[in-house]
Parts: C-alpha cells; sequence; structure tokens
C-alpha cells in the first residue's frame, strides 16, 4: 500500500510482561511459599507440627535439594539475581530429583533468570513448570500469556508465541491481547494463510455481537490478502475500511487498485464524478478534464457545476492557462443556455428510440439540472425498456442519479448491484461506498 501500514496490533494493546521482584521474589512468593507452603522444604525449614490425622500426604523436597533452594531464595531477596542462580544450579546437579523437586526448580529458575534479564532461561524454566500439570487453572493461564509475549516481544520466536498463546486461549484465557499475539505471530512467520483464518474469525465475532471491526485487524487482513496475490479479498476488505474508516489514505488506494486493474476508458468520467463528489480534485486538470467529457457526453449542466467549483477554489482563472480556461468557461455558459432550450425536445425522441439509452441520457440530465424525479422517472422507464449499449453502465448512472437527488439509501442499493469485469462493478461498488458512508477525512 502507499501509506505506512499498521502491522503491529500487539503494540497497540500493550503486552503482559515478567513478574518482576520486588523485595521477596514476586513469582517465588505467590506461587512457590504461599500456594505450596513451607512444609514444601525439607525438615529443617518447615513447620515442626505433627500432621493432622488422615491428611493427604505433602510432596517435600529433600534437605539436599532444599538447601539451595532456601539460599536462592534469600539471595533474590536481596536481588542478587545471578548468585541466586548459581545456587539453583546445585540443587539442579542433586540426583534422582522427584517431579516435585523439578517444578520447585523451575519455579525458582525461572523467577531468578526473569529478574536477572535472561528471558530465554526464564521462559524455558516456565515452560517446564507449566507443562508439569501442577499450577491450579488461573496461575497457569497467567504464565501462558506471559510465555507468549516473551516470545515474541523479547525472543521473536513466533511460532512459539502463537503455539503459547492458542494454549491460553484453549485454556479458557480472555485477554484480547492473546488473539493479537496469534494473529502477529502468523503474520511474522511468513504464515499468512494462518492469519487470515484467524482475522476472518476476528471479523465473523465482530459481525455476530454486532460491533464494528477494529482498523487495526481490517488493515492487517488486506496485507495478508495483499501478501497472497488474493485480489478479490484485498477488494472485499478495502471497501470495509473505506465503508468504516474512509480515510483519503483508503480512498486513493482504492482508486489506484481500481486504474491498476482492467478499467475501460468510457467510464473515465464516471470516474471523475466520483472524485469531484469526494472533494477530492486537487489540479487543474481535474476540472478542465471532467469539465470537458461532461460536455462530449451532452451534459453541459454538469460541466457548469465542475468549472464554477475549480473557479471557486482558485484552480481556474489564473496563471498561464487563465485564458483557456476563461474560453472553457464561455463555452460551457453557451452549451448550458441551449441546452435548456432544447432539453425537453429530446423527450420525445428518446421514448420513440428502440433503445433505452435515450431515456437514461435524457434523465440524467434532467437530473443534473435540478428536475430530479422527472429525471429519474425518464431513467428508471430507460432501464425497463432494454436495449442499452451498456446495461451496467446505465444501472451505475441511474444510482449516481439517485445520489445526486439525495436518496443516498436507493443510491447505495442499486450501485451494489453493478456487475462487471471490465471496472464498471468496481466502480459502482466504490460509488456504493461513498454513498451510503460519511464522505473521507
Amino acid at each position: 500500500m502507499g501509506f505506512q501500514r499498521n502491522i503491529s496490533l500487539v503494540a497497540q494493546r500493550g503486552t503482559p510482561a515478567w513478574p518482576r521482584a520486588s523485595g521477596v521474589a514476586e513469582l517465588v512468593t505467590v506461587l512457590f511459599v504461599s500456594a505450596l507452603g513451607m512444609a514444601t522444604l525439607p525438615a529443617a525449614y518447615a513447620d515442626d507440627a505433627p500432621p493432622a490425622a488422615n491428611a493427604a500426604p505433602k510432596e517435600t523436597v529433600r534437605a539436599e535439594v532444599g538447601k539451595p533452594l532456601q539460599d536462592a531464595l534469600n539471595l533474590m531477596k536481596d536481588k542478587k539475581y545471578p548468585e541466586a542462580l548459581a545456587k539453583i544450579h546445585e540443587a539442579e546437579l542433586v540426583p534422582n530429583r522427584t517431579p516435585f523437586e523439578n517444578f520447585t526448580i523451575d519455579q525458582m529458575r525461572g523467577s531468578a533468570a526473569a529478574n536477572a534479564g535472561q528471558d530465554d532461561v526464564a521462559v524455558a524454566s516456565y515452560e517446564s513448570a507449566v507443562q508439569s500439570g501442577r499450577y491450579p487453572p488461573d496461575q497457569k493461564i497467567k504464565l501462558e500469556l506471559a510465555i507468549a509475549s516473551t516470545y515474541f516481544n523479547k525472543l521473536k520466536n513466533y511460532p512459539k508465541a502463537a503455539t503459547w498463546a492458542s494454549n491460553y486461549v484453549r485454556d479458557g484465557g480472555t485477554d484480547p491481547t492473546a488473539q493479537d499475539l496469534i494473529i502477529n505471530s502468523h503474520y511474522l512467520s511468513n504464515d499468512y494463510t494462518s492469519a487470515i483464518n484467524e482475522l476472518k474469525g476476528v471479523l465473523e465475532a465482530d459481525e455476530k455481537a454486532g460491533r464494528p471491526t477494529t482498523e487495526a485487524h481490517l488493515d492487517l487482513l488486506y496485507t495478508c490478502y495483499e501478501k497472497t496475490n488474493n485480489s478479490a479479498g484485498e477488494s472485499q476488505i478495502l471497501e470495509k475500511l473505506l465503508a468504516s474508516y474512509p480515510k483519503k489514505d483508503y480512498w486513493a488506494l482504492a482508486i489506484s487498485r481500481l486504474l491498476h486493474h482492467s478499467f475501460a476508458e468510457r467510464l473515465d468520467l464516471d470516474l471523475l464524478r466520483l472524485r469531484f463528489a469526494m472533494g477530492d480534485f486537487k489540479k487543474e486538470g481535474d476540472y478542465m478534464d471532467m469539465a470537458q467529457l461532461s460536455l462530449e457526453a451532452g451534459y453541459p449542466a454538469e460541466a457548469k457545476k465542475v468549472v464554477d467549483a475549480g473557479y471557486a477554489n482558485g484552480a481556474l482563472g489564473k496563471g498561464a492557462d487563465a485564458a483557456r480556461h476563461q474560453r472553457l468557461q464561455a463555452l460551457v455558459n453557451k452549451n448550458v443556455a441551449d441546452d435548456q432550450k432544447a432539453i425537453s425536445a429530446g423527450d420525445v425522441d428518446a421514448e420513440k428510440a428502440k433503445t433505452g439509452d435515450g431515456l437514461m441520457n435524457t434523465g440524467y440530465n434532467y437530473v443534473i439540472n435540478g428536475k430530479a424525479e422527472k429525471g429519474l422517472a425518464l431513467m428508471e422507464q430507460g432501464l425497463k425498456k432494454g436495449g442499452l449499449k451498456h446495461p451496467e453502465d446505465s444501472k451505475m448512472h441511474l444510482g449516481i442519479a439517485y445520489y445526486y437527488a439525495g436518496d443516498k439509501q436507493k443510491a447505495a442499493q442499486i450501485l451494489r448491484s453493478v456487475q462487471g469485469n471490465d471496472g464498471v462493478g468496481d466502480l459502482a461498488h466504490l460509488w456504493a461506498v461513498f454513498a451510503a458512508g460519511p464522505g473521507h477525512t
């Protein structure tokens, strides 16, 4: 696209980070001491009270494992994380460790490494701890999202980020950050098909909930379709962007796409009509081209509106071509006067013609001259009469005429029904989006 794209959905929401220590290491306090209890340490460090009758035996760590872990915990209280990691490593060297001892070591290593800035060690430790199946569900999903975030933001391992964010969603996590982590991870892994599937799910959920899809999601889906050469998908999503976020950049992209695909020359005036209605004329040539084409098509009143707007905006009437502008203005005014005298004379000829083209042209001219009711009736009659040289063009012109008449809902309905592979269908659909929407910003 010809403007800056935003592919980072995650950056907009923010992502979770590892819990950092403040005094006693936060994660150890919550998950190691509080949840498991000091009774998980060897007897020298545990409560000496005898167990209650019939109480289930508690899992413990042996003294040779517990002593270096207790030393590590004390070092973490003093924020001496590298030294704590060394002590934790001593516990790892003890042979024949139990699953519970490994779980305890993983937790403490993960917390110490995270606080020491060793994210690769931290994430591997927490992965192992989570996969042990020992965490309560609420703590498990928090860690799953933190693991996904670290893989994405710190380690740039996007496949792993997608896996862990998916695990979080699978296990009941509801933070929308996770879904965006999955989408962005697929995109940055060049797995555009998976990103498209995820984004389509977002659109379907938004539609079901009756809420608008965010610009970021639509923009990224457009990019994925662009990457996979899915032109139909690009057009569909671009129309949604134009409808919900009608920015000038999106309109410029839509018009550029239109012109770079199959686009019949006979549609040039209809495209200029759209740009004029949007207020998109920027240069002298825009006004001159449309005025001349309108004259050639037999619509001097339309040409006059364009020339008058060009003079009012300062695009015409000055510079080296001022005399040329004046000549065009004089010609337009003369043709308007002549047309006013002859416009009704065309009604009879149009009605006698074998095809509906004359009725379409005469009716459109009436609409441009401010006689919408009569003009629209003639155009409807011409469409029904048939035999039209370009039936889809005529249908589009009827939709444009309804827009000029102020019936934007009817205009959009007709314009959406236009079909064709030579640019008329795509142009009419852009007209429909413009007619139904607030314009562009």
